[in-house]
């Protein structure tokens, strides 16, 4: 997997941070970059985390399923693509989260933000990715979007919550499509 694919799958996988993150900002009267510091570390911290926990579980089956390994990155891929667009273009709105900090708070958001991030380690273990720079260049860019999200929000508002999320399923829809594409014309 080159950089730059990787690069693409943070930016989708951060999207969903990113946005939590803008709504956190919005709580906030008067912005504080200790808290948007702490958001960046739950939110980076559990992407990274949990696409180690699915590498993990892939790599016990990896044997059992190589020869349909691109299907089954190329279907994940765009299920959590096509989640978040539809999210993005739901007419529902999402209530943002109120500035609550506490641990059983952040917790919560940060493994409902990183659950997508479940299912591309998953992937990871099918593609052979070398896991450890994979899910800390993961790690990093989700802690840099959403400390950047908390400061959007403060200043901005709601209004690019709908649009990152649509960015991102369209990056993931992308990346199962050349991953796809790649196996089966490349081989």
């Amino acid at each position: 997997m080159t950089l730059f694919s990787l690069f693409l799958i943070a930016v989708g996988l951060s999207m969903d941070a990113f946005a939590v993150s803008v709504c956190k900002g919005l709580a906030m009267r008067q912005m504080n970059w200790k808290n948007a510091f702490i958001t960046g570390l739950y939110f980076g911290g559990f992407q990274a985390l949990m696409p180690s926990l699915g590498y993990l579980l892939g790599v016990n089956f990896k044997n059992a399923i190589t020869s349909i390994d691109h299907w089954i990155a190329f279907v994940l891929l765009c299920i959590i693509g096509i989640n978040m667009i539809r999210e993005a273009l739901s007419k529902e709105e999402d209530e943002c989260p109120s500035d609550d900090m506490s641990v059983r708070t952040m917790i919560m958001l940060s493994v409902a933000t990183s659950i997508d991030a479940l299912a591309i380690g998953v992937t990871f273990a099918f593609l052979s990715v070398r896991i450890v720079p994979a899910v800390s260049f993961i790690g990093c860019t989700t802690f840099l979007l959403s400390f950047i999200g908390v400061k959007v929000g403060n200043t901005f508002g709601t209004r690019y919550k709908s649009k990152a999320e649509l960015v991102g399923g369209i990056i993931l829809i992308g990346m199962g499509l050349k991953i796809l594409m790649e196996h089966l014309f490349l081989s």
